[in-house]
């Protein structure tokens, strides 16, 4: 006839403690990851050869370094997400200069001299990007509100200063339009951000 062992329900109840314990961590550990989105542009604007702003060639400065610089904002749900603004915006970026001016090229900085005078440059776009976020779900962790700050400091073939343009895109993204696409809040503040910056230099007569 079987027997059960006394130590059976303590060794159970180990176990189970463990096991609880187990659970509790794995979820805040989970809790803690931030999910990666896109902020690449909803759209961005378009060229048209016929109302180009300038037959100047402009230059943009964008390195891998900042490529790989990955930012980490709010959520929703005590959440956060994490994505790589430099990366996400530099089309759009290109694309907005190429809607004024006559040719685009990349550079790797400001006094990138060789570059400047082979390309026969004009001014050169140096982006800063800063990014913040937010949601007002308590469960869900996609951000409904996005905002980006740009800024460029706009040089001239001799690094002379010729402008410091500052633009803020806001964007904002209701549950049910997310369909998977759970960066759509900073999709629409970057499209927003891009539509403004275009405008800030088509005003700038030193920019033309």
């Amino acid at each position: 006839m079987y027997s059960r062992s006394s130590s059976r329900p303590t060794i159970n109840a180990h176990m189970s403690y463990s096991s609880f314990v187990g659970v509790v961590v794995a979820v805040l550990l989970l809790g803690a990851c931030a999910h990666p989105i896109s902020i690449n542009p909803t759209s961005t604007p378009l060229r048209s050869v016929d109302q180009l702003y300038s037959k100047k060639v402009a230059g943009y400065v964008m390195t891998d370094a900042d490529r790989q610089k990955q930012v980490t904002t709010e959520g929703g749900g005590g959440d956060k997400i994490s994505y790589f603004p430099y990366k996400d915006l530099e089309k759009g970026i290109r694309d907005a200069l190429k809607s004024i001016y006559s040719d685009v090229v990349l550079v790797q900085s400001p006094t990138d001299v060789e570059a400047i005078q082979r390309d026969q440059i004009f001014f050169v776009f140096a982006p800063e990007i800063y990014t913040t976020s937010n949601s007002n779900s308590l469960f869900t962790w996609p951000p409904t509100q996005f905002s980006i700050d740009l800024l460029s400091t706009v040089t001239a073939a001799d690094g002379s200063i010729l402008a410091r343009l500052k633009v803020v895109g806001r964007g904002e993204a209701s549950f049910s339009e997310f369909s998977g696409d759970f960066g759509l809040a900073g999709r629409r503040a970057t499209k927003d951000a891009l539509e403004k910056f275009t405008a800030e230099i088509r005003a700038n007569p030193r920019l033309r």
